[in-house]
């Protein structure tokens, strides 16, 4: 009696299993119930622009490199500090070259020879003129001699000194002295006391002593990529949104977009400049990191809706709009958009009731 019973329970148990089963299968067969969001059209300012990146750097950056090679004696500047147009930056100290100092020495003794020949040559016509041997045109050309010897000996001498100690006594002014070529603000001194100096010449770019700017005329120096330069031009409005100053953006516009692309990691990127002025005692630092927001079109005040309300029928658009307990499709005509919000010109009024998403039962 007891084993039938167990049959008839696990039997029981099996065709309960099954039923369930065919009744879970039914219920997910079944169309799910859609449940519906609505909102209403807003009055927004849209703002369609797209974003460079960059950074903020001086409009004119000045290297200030010496005339002369040797070793830095003094540095009269440090970074940060203000100079103005001619002041002293460093002094150089000559490090006279073994070979160029031996000829020049050796071009001072020829001249100094060649000036006592000339001189006793002259004292002895001289004599015979006042003797009355010899015309003043005999004359003459001894003394021209005698003359141009001194010239050759003041030469040489100058071209010693300046061998050792880089200027004449003569010169209006020392090269051995650096002076700054520009008014503004020193941002970098990559030299130190006793560093060795390159001169900077037509062969050489020399080292360079310091690195000033006017920081008081700034600009914007960015890049954009190739998808979105051909949608900009020049003279078009701009905020430029500076990381260290996160809750304040400087108004600008678009100075300069380059004719030419360059590959940057693989990707074509062109390079854009906008000029700002720094407002009074605000501090705006060379090297920053910015982004530029470039307005492409504005309209201020106009009926939008969401982006994500809006569908696509081939060339056409559409919105579901709320019809009592049904929704309706109506065609509406779309402005400019920032992606999230568009502007709705035409077929759809403020107030109505627009489907936004659909959300499935669980």
């Amino acid at each position: 009696m007891f084993k039938k019973l167990l049959r008839w329970f696990f039997a029981v148990l099996i065709l309960s299993g099954i039923g369930y089963t065919f009744y879970f299968i039914y219920q997910k067969s079944l169309p799910k119930e859609e449940v519906s969001e609505v909102e209403s059209p807003y009055i927004f300012n849209v703002v369609r622009k797209t974003v460079a990146t960059g950074s903020i750097v001086p409009q004119r950056e000045i290297t200030i490199k010496s005339r002369v090679s040797g070793i830095l004696e003094e540095i009269f500047v440090e970074a940060g500090q203000t100079v103005s147009l001619g002041q002293t930056i460093a002094r150089i100290r000559i490090i006279p070259n073994a070979a160029s100092l031996i000829q020049a020495e050796s071009v001072v003794d020829r001249a100094k020879i060649t000036v006592r020949d000339a001189e006793l040559d002259y004292n002895r016509q001289k004599g015979l003129f006042d003797q009355q041997v010899i015309s003043a045109s005999d004359l003459q050309p001894i003394k021209l001699k005698w003359d141009l010897a001194l010239q050759e000996l003041e030469a040489a001498e100058n071209n010693l000194e300046v061998v050792k100690e880089g200027a004449t006594k003569k010169a209006s002014q020392n090269s051995t002295i650096v002076l700054s070529t520009a008014s503004g603000t020193v941002l970098d001194v990559p030299v130190k006391k006793g560093a060795s100096i390159i001169e900077s010449n037509n062969f050489n770019e020399g080292t360079t002593i310091a690195t000033v700017a006017d920081m008081k005329a700034l600009m914007f120096k960015g890049n954009l990529d190739e998808s979105e330069v051909g949608k900009i031009q020049e003279g078009l409005p701009i905020r430029i949104q500076i990381a260290a100053i996160p809750d304040k953006s400087i108004p600008a516009k678009l100075d300069y977009i380059a004719p030419k692309g360059t590959d940057v990691n693989g990707a074509i990127q062109f390079e854009i400049k906008a000029y700002i002025k720094p407002e009074k005692g605000s501090i705006i630092r060379a090297g920053y990191s910015a982004n530029a927001d470039i307005v492409l079109a504005q309209k201020d005040s106009v009926l939008c809706l969401k982006e994500s309300t809006i569908k696509q029928e081939k060339e056409k658009r559409y919105v579901e709009v709320q019809a009592g307990a049904t929704f309706e499709k109506r065609y509406v005509v779309c402005g400019i958009s920032d992606d999230i919000n568009t502007e709705i010109i035409q077929g759809i009024k403020q107030g109505e009731k627009v489907k936004s998403a659909k959300l499935d039962t669980p």
